[in-house]
């Protein structure tokens, strides 16, 4: 596919703007749910990163890391406030007894399993805005890639 060389037009703005718009109200969304929950943003997200890990249970500390885009050390902190609150717990790995697997409680499977519902029934909620925004980046009568006039 050629690169799309043309430059932004209002339209394009309205739509990356608009877009953005519905992204962080999502985010926001989010924030306030966790903290609802007694979690902290980046504390869902690893109880979430730790679920969703196929065909595993658990992640490793530079899984987590990855997963998250936060340093090492960052991870591990993340990971002893987690085990505090009763949300995760160590063990240490079968095939590598130098790295700790970390997997979700009961009570951090609850809490995320709760969580997870409200994300969920949101994003039901706004997929027509999102779908019509998404929508909006098609390809244009021009040729170009991008938004259309009076789309």
């Amino acid at each position: 596919m050629k690169p799309n060389l043309a430059p932004a037009d209002a339209i394009d703005y309205q739509a990356l703007a608009a877009f953005r718009h519905a992204l962080r109200r999502f985010a926001v969304f989010s924030e306030t749910a966790a903290a609802a929950a007694g979690l902290t943003p980046q504390q869902h997200q690893a109880l979430l990163a730790i679920k969703s890990n196929p065909g595993r249970e658990a992640l490793n500390i530079r899984e987590i890391s990855e997963r998250l885009l936060i340093r090492h050390h960052s991870a591990v902190e993340l990971v002893d406030r987690l085990a505090r609150m009763g949300m995760v717990e160590r063990e240490p790995d079968p095939h590598d007894r130098r790295r700790v697997q970390v997997r979700l409680t009961v009570q951090g499977q609850r809490r995320l399993a709760a969580l997870s519902q409200a994300h969920l029934d949101e994003l039901r909620a706004i997929r027509p805005l999102l779908a019509g925004l998404l929508e909006r980046f098609g390809s244009r009568p021009d040729g170009r890639e991008g938004t259309a006039a009076g789309e």
